[in-house]
């Protein structure tokens, strides 16, 4: 069985069955990364192949700095924020007390399945769902993301806390029907 750093080697050289083994070894856990943030299954895999194709005209860049998979997730990512930011514009939430947010919003999730937060999460708009994946998700800071995605540190953080509080009306909502089922 041929190990990564050949599979990346031979990739680099243009083998085709390489290319195949790499696709096959990250594509099921990137497609995660990308559902993540898409709206739709298709709209993921466009994602998914567009970053793959990135991956592999970009392989000579990888240094064997870090992991290869954190590299691979890296691009889809970049790959998802490049088509939001074309598609999409951020616009600034005002008024909002975002430590109040925090503080409500963790509380809110103790007992909230995985499962649940997922879709909630995928319900968002794609701008709140991207500055919140990162965030959230991702661990960047308000920081990197203005600088990722071109917007000022201010619209960062308030498409954070409209997308918390966007979450948190779901999350009522929810605890609301399932309390009345039960």
């Amino acid at each position: 069985m041929e190990k990564l750093p050949d599979i990346i080697k031979n990739c680099i050289k243009g083998k085709s069955q390489s290319q195949e083994r790499l696709y096959r070894l990250f594509s099921q856990k990137m497609f995660g990364v990308c559902l993540q943030y898409c709206n739709n299954y298709d709209e993921a895999k466009d994602i998914l192949q567009e970053g793959f194709i990135k991956v592999f005209e970009n392989l000579k860049q990888f240094n064997n700095k870090g992991s290869f998979e954190g590299w691979v997730r890296r691009i889809m990512i970049n790959t998802v924020m490049e088509s939001y930011r074309n598609q999409f514009h951020l616009y600034p939430v005002i008024d909002f007390d975002e430590k109040i947010a925090e503080n409500y919003f963790d509380d809110f999730f103790d007992e909230l399945s995985a499962r649940d937060l997922i879709r909630f999460i995928q319900e968002l708009t794609p701008k709140y769902r991207l500055v919140f994946n990162l965030y959230a998700i991702e661990g960047y800071s308000h920081k990197e993301i203005s600088k990722m995605l071109g917007i000022s540190l201010g619209t960062s953080k308030s498409n954070l806390s409209r997308a918390r509080t966007i979450l948190q009306e779901k999350v009522k909502k929810y605890y609301t029907v399932v309390s009345e089922i039960i």
